[in-house]
């Protein structure tokens, strides 16, 4: 499992929000010395959010993440206000490793379709989900202020043969709170999709980090995507390929290299 440290932006500045509420949110300063920083302690990947750019639907900190792109020795995924087959394309020619397609792949699955067709495996599909009474997930869009109507399941079962880098699922309730991760609902999607699957929200430990890198499902029903089913080992498990945090590492609650340690128990 990789640590993604994540850095969100608005108005230029490095912030976090409080389960997806933009009126709460705290600054960090500068979101380049923060990735330089974390950049040399080694990550493997960055993950950078356009939180302006998902609310208004059209790029605000495109230069600045492909000046990230450019600059750091790490892989960078971004993903916020991703609209376009021609976003994609600038995004991935100016360096970046990956994108995330949050909005436009519910509000456009033809483009989702064509881009991940275009650029297999550098193309992620974001889920941010609020969990009703009944335990449904519904995935929120456009920078987590709409509801979708529809569960993750639903989202997943329509792109399930797409080649697909991986699948970032957030739990808004969670996202800057610092109360842990929503172990139970990461563990109904790793049981429903063969798409690598990166956690998000809620990290405020160590021992979360740790939890995370122990979780693991019986392999879900192979898609036409997969592998013929008679290659596949009977009883086999999967677990994470990542977990995303930014406040707890920011706040201090532990550093990066204690964050990739507690990763390396999923290896």
């Amino acid at each position: 499992m990789d640590l993604y440290p994540a850095i969100d932006l608005m108005d230029g500045a490095a912030v976090r929000l409080r389960q997806g509420d933009f009126d709460r949110r705290q600054g960090y300063g500068d979101p380049r010395e923060l990735a330089h920083s974390w950049d040399e302690a080694g990550i493997n990947w960055l993950h950078v959010v356009d939180l302006d750019a998902a609310r208004r639907g059209e790029p605000v900190h495109r230069d600045l993440i492909r000046e990230l792109a450019r600059d750091l020795r790490c892989q960078v995924q971004t993903g916020g206000g991703i609209r376009t087959e021609a976003d994609v394309d600038g995004l991935l020619e100016a360096g970046v490793d990956r994108v995330i397609l949050g909005t436009v792949a519910l509000e456009d699955p033809a483009l989702t379709r064509r881009v991940a067709e275009r650029y297999p495996g550098r193309v992620a599909l974001g889920l941010d989900y609020r969990q009703d009474p009944s335990g449904r997930q519904e995935v929120a869009v456009r920078g987590w202020e709409q509801g979708a109507g529809r569960s993750v399941q639903d989202v997943l079962a329509e792109m399930a043969d797409l080649p697909l880098a991986a699948l970032v699922v957030t739990a808004i309730a969670r996202d800057g709170m610092l109360q842990g991760p929503d172990i139970e609902g990461l563990e109904g999607v790793l049981a429903t999709t063969a798409i690598p699957l990166i956690a998000s929200g809620g990290v405020s430990s160590v021992a979360d980090l740790e939890g995370l890198a122990r979780l693991s499902v019986a392999t879900p029903p192979l898609t036409t995507a997969g592998p013929d089913p008679g290659e596949v080992e009977p009883g086999l498990r999967r677990g994470l390929a990542g977990a995303i945090t930014g406040r707890a590492l920011v706040d201090g609650r532990f550093s990066v290299e204690e964050g990739m340690a507690a990763c390396k128990a999923s290896a």
